[in-house]
C-alpha cells in the first residue's frame, strides 16, 4: 500500500510543481520551498536533548496550539519543541507566534527516505499531529522511529468520515499508527470507532482552540484602531471572517440593501487566502462603494468597504467589530473557528453548513450567542438589528459559552508529559 502510495504521490508532485511555480512563484513571487521540505536546512541543535515533534497544517491550527507549546516550554523548559507546518502562510504564522518553539520548519515531501532523514536528524521521543492531517508515511516512520504518536485537537467532519468510510482498509492501516486520538467531541470518537479504531485509545478532551490566548484591546485601543483605520465612532461594523468564494458577492449586495435603509455601514472582509485578495476587490468593484485595502489605509481615507489583505490580524478586527460574521458558511464549505469573536464578546451569525464546527455551531445557537443565515431576509438583518441590548446579550453569551469549553489544554499535556515519560 505504501509503495502505491509513494508512486501516486510521485505522479502528483510531477504534476503540481509547474502549476505551483507559476502560481506561488511567478505571480506571487513566493518560494516553493522545495530543498526545506526534501530537509536540506534541518536545525540539529536540540537531537541530544529531550525532544518532541508538533505538525499543525497551516494557519488555523497553528494559532490553535499557541497556547499548548507556550504551556509545554513553561512546565518543561529543558524540552526541544521541534514544529512543521504545510503552507506558506502557516510558516509565517508560526515563525512570528510561537515563539517558545525551538526549531519551526516545513513538513517533508511524504517519501520514505525524506521523513526518515527528519527522524534521524530531530529524535524526536514523540510525535504530535494536530487535528486531521495525515500523512501515511511521516505516520508510519512516527510510529517506528519514536515512542509515542498523539493526535491531539481531532475532529473527524463528516465529509472525512463518509471518505475514510469508503476506503475503511486505507484508513485502518493509517490510524493504527497513532497511540491515542485527543478527539474534541463525542462525534468524533464515535466515527473514529466506527472506522476501526479502538475505543480504548480514543479520549474526548474538547477543543483546544477553545482556550485561545488573545491580546486584551482597551476602549482606548479600539478607539485608536478605529481611529488609524478611519472608522468613525457612530458607525457600525461588520466583520465577515475567512469568507470564500461566492460569499463575498452575497454579503456585498446584502450590504447594499442595508445600506440604503441604514447609512452608517461599514463591511470589513476577510478572504480565507491570500491569493484571492485581488478577485475579492474586483468583487467589489462591481458596486458603488468606496473600496480599500487595509494594507492602504490611513486615517484621512474614507471606505465603505475594507478587504483585510493581511495575514494574522483577524481576530483584532473582530475585536473592533460591532457584529461578526463566520465564512466557509454560506457556501457549503464547512464553515470556520467562531471562537476569536466569541472570545471578544461579540454576536455571531454564520450560514447554514459549519458541518467543520457542527458541536460548536450547536452550542453557541443553543446558548444564544449565534444565529444562522439561511435567507436573504436573515442577512438583511445581521447588517440593520436595531435592537443594541440584544446584540450585546448575544455577546455575552459569546464569552461564557466559550469559557464553558476549557480543560483541553491542560489533558493534552498530561498524555504529551505521559508518552514522554515512558520513552
Amino acid at each position: 500500500m505504501y509503495v502505491f502510495y509513494s508512486f501516486l504521490l510521485l505522479i502528483s508532485l510531477l504534476i503540481y510543481i509547474p502549476v505551483h511555480f507559476v502560481r506561488i512563484k511567478l505571480l506571487r513571487g513566493e518560494s516553493l520551498f522545495l530543498r526545506d521540505r526534501l530537509g536540506r536546512r534541518l536545525n540539529d541543535d536540540g537531537a541530544q536533548k529531550q525532544s518532541l515533534w508538533i505538525h499543525a497544517v497551516s494557519v488555523g491550527e497553528v494559532l490553535s496550539l499557541q497556547n499548548l507549546i507556550k504551556k509545554i516550554k513553561e512546565k518543561h523548559p529543558a524540552w526541544t519543541i521541534n514544529f512543521s507546518t504545510l503552507t506558506n502562510t502557516g510558516m509565517r504564522v508560526a515563525k512570528e507566534k510561537l515563539t517558545d518553539a525551538d526549531n519551526i520548519f516545513f513538513v517533508p515531501l511524504d517519501f520514505k527516505h525524506v521523513v526518515r532523514k527528519y527522524f534521524n536528524t530531530l529524535r524526536p521521543r514523540v510525535f504530535v499531529l494536530a487535528e486531521s492531517e495525515l500523512w501515511p508515511n511521516l505516520l508510519r516512520e512516527a510510529n517506528r522511529q519514536t515512542k509515542g504518536v498523539l493526535l491531539i485537537n481531532g475532529r473527524i467532519s463528516s465529509r472525512s468520515f463518509k471518505r475514510y468510510s469508503r476506503f475503511k482498509f486505507v484508513a485502518k492501516k493509517i490510524l493504527k499508527n497513532i497511540d491515542l486520538f485527543l478527539v474534541q467531541t463525542e462525534k468524533d470518537k464515535e466515527n473514529l470507532e466506527r472506522i476501526g479504531v479502538n475505543s480504548g485509545v480514543v479520549e474526548v478532551v474538547r477543543n483546544l482552540k477553545s482556550e485561545i490566548n488573545l491580546p486584551i484591546l482597551t476602549e482606548e485601543d479600539l478607539l485608536k484602531l478605529k481611529s488609524n483605520l478611519s472608522i468613525p465612532a457612530t458607525n457600525r461594523v461588520i466583520v465577515a471572517g475567512s469568507t470564500r468564494k461566492g460569499e463575498e458577492k452575497e454579503l456585498i449586495e446584502a450590504y447594499s440593501r442595508a445600506k440604503s435603509v441604514k447609512e452608517n455601514l461599514l463591511l470589513i472582509l476577510a478572504p480565507r487566502h491570500p491569493e484571492r485578495f485581488d478577485e475579492v476587490e474586483r468583487i467589489c468593484q462591481d458596486f458603488p462603494f468606496k473600496v480599500m485595502r487595509r494594507t492602504q489605509v490611513s486615517p484621512n481615507k474614507q471606505w465603505d468597504i475594507l478587504i483585510l489583505d493581511t495575514i494574522g490580524e483577524l481576530a483584532h478586527f473582530y475585536a473592533l467589530s460591532d457584529v461578526s460574521f463566520v465564512g466557509g458558511s454560506l457556501v457549503p464549505w464547512g464553515g470556520q473557528n467562531l471562537l476569536e469573536p466569541a472570545f471578544y464578546k461579540k454576536p455571531i451569525f454564520f450560514g447554514p453548513h459549519m458541518e467543520n464546527f457542527a458541536f460548536l455551531a450547536e452550542k453557541f445557537v443553543q446558548s444564544g450567542a449565534a444565529r444562522i443565515i439561511n435567507k436573504n431576509k436573515d442577512l438583511d438583518e445581521m447588517f440593520l438589528t436595531r435592537d443594541e441590548k440584544s446584540l450585546e446579550k448575544m455577546g455575552r453569551s459569546a464569552k461564557e459559552t466559550l469559557n464553558s469549553l476549557q480543560g483541553a489544554t491542560e489533558k493534552t499535556i498530561k498524555a504529551i508529559e505521559a508518552m514522554m515519560a515512558d520513552s
